[in-house]
């Protein structure tokens, strides 16, 4: 059974973000174990914290480690991923040469208000990943743009067509990471 985080770099309450995960997820397999990782409560990373770690910190990295793949969702704040976001990624992918990111399938997508669908953020979070080493897979390309016009007011995705799409990326996902799980 393969364990997938799901990470969403949105912390707003009925957030487009989370809504887009959540289609992607009713893609995976029946029997895949899914956790949404809370990114909310993380303190800023703080490289002094590094010899003594919070204990949120520690309970953080431990649920990173022992997920097989990622899926990433990000919306676009100021041309770039949320603060949130970075801040996860930071966290256990440190201390120095301590980074549970590492090898770990990830697929990324972006969304939008707008048209531009978070093109900007996705291709940012997308360096991170490379640094990380995690290997993404590159199709289909996830940029969700005036995802407002796309889901309810809850934030979860109601256009058919939409949630037909990114169900079949979580599918494609699941067979992606299956090459890269040990």
């Amino acid at each position: 059974m393969t364990k997938f985080g799901v990470v969403v770099g949105s912390t707003r309450k009925n957030s487009y973000s989370h809504g887009v995960a959540e289609a992607i997820v009713a893609g995976l397999p029946e029997e895949a174990e899914v956790t949404f990782l809370n990114i909310a409560e993380l303190p800023l990373y703080n490289q002094d914290f590094d010899e003594e770690s919070p204990e949120v910190y520690t309970q953080f990295r431990a649920t990173v480690a022992a997920q097989d793949a990622f899926i990433f969702v990000t919306p676009e704040h100021n041309r770039s991923i949320s603060a949130a976001l970075k801040n996860a990624l930071d966290v256990a992918s440190r201390p120095w040469g301590q980074n549970v990111w590492q090898g770990k399938p990830a697929l990324v997508a972006s969304q939008s208000i707008s048209g531009i669908s978070g093109v900007l953020a996705h291709h940012i979070l997308r360096q991170s990943l490379v640094f990380l080493d995690m290997p993404t897979m590159q199709q289909p390309e996830l940029y969700i743009g005036n995802v407002a016009n796309l889901a309810d007011e809850t934030g979860q995705i109601s256009n058919a067509d939409t949630k037909a799409f990114l169900a079949n990326a979580g599918n494609q996902f699941a067979d992606f990471a299956q090459r890269f799980i040990k």
